[in-house]
């Protein structure tokens, strides 16, 4: 099997089209299977573990935004990734970073139909969560591999605390979304631990503090638009 050599042009209209099915489409996933997949409402018998037609209005309205800030997370994650790929240096960087994106598409696939099934809608600042993000990624990967790995190791670092603090918001009885985000947290660790093996350098504490202000804007803002 010959491996063809992309040039710049390819991985730039490769990246325009990756954006595009990001924000508009249904991008490739894995073969892993949604952490929903077995508890279809005829499968549940377990009375804590309620379906969304069976949650409270105000449960379904309080998982729905935030399922949707999770939905714009992984929108901006995959902004993130495809930005780093795209300027990353190192071969085997760049195929790391197009691994986890691809993961994270997962992500995006679970949390876009369990936001459906709540009878809400994704954040229409999509299309900006993830410009903003592929930028911030290109540039990291523009100063150097090791910074970028850095910078997505911490971004992983703190999207596991923010799935924890979800996991505790969630209403105690919406068990498919609570799936979702554990299957989430699970992976975003393991991404972080890739990404220090692999060389990722410790950020500057200016920096770790500016990635959790733009986090709060994105997540506040994606709460409510």
């Amino acid at each position: 099997m010959t491996t063809r050599d992309y040039s710049e042009i390819d991985r730039l209209l490769l990246f325009i089209d990756k954006g595009i099915s990001t924000v508009f489409g249904n991008p490739p996933v894995t073969e892993r299977p949604n952490p929903t997949a077995d508890m279809a409402d005829c499968a549940l018998t377990d009375d804590s573990a309620l379906t969304s037609s069976q949650l409270t209005n105000n449960d379904k309205k309080l998982s729905g935004r935030l399922m949707r800030i999770n939905h714009a997370g992984e929108v901006a994650a995959q902004g993130l990734y495809q930005g780093q790929a795209l300027t990353a240096k190192l071969p085997e960087v760049r195929e790391k970073m197009e691994r986890a994106a691809l993961e994270e598409n997962d992500h995006l696939a679970w949390c876009r139909q369990r936001t459906n099934e709540l009878g809400t809608h994704t954040s229409y600042l999509d299309p900006l969560w993830y410009a903003g993000s592929a930028a911030i990624g290109a540039i990291a990967g523009i100063v150097g591999d090791k910074w970028s790995l850095g910078f997505v190791a911490e971004t992983e670092h703190q999207v596991v605390k923010h799935l924890d603090k979800h996991l505790a918001m969630l209403p105690k009885n919406d068990a498919q979304s609570k799936a979702i985000l554990e299957q989430m947290k699970e992976d975003e660790g393991r991404h972080a631990t890739v990404a220090i093996q692999a060389g990722g350098a410790v950020l500057p504490k200016p920096i770790k503090t500016l990635m959790k202000f733009t986090s709060k804007i994105m997540t506040r803002t994606a709460y409510w638009i």
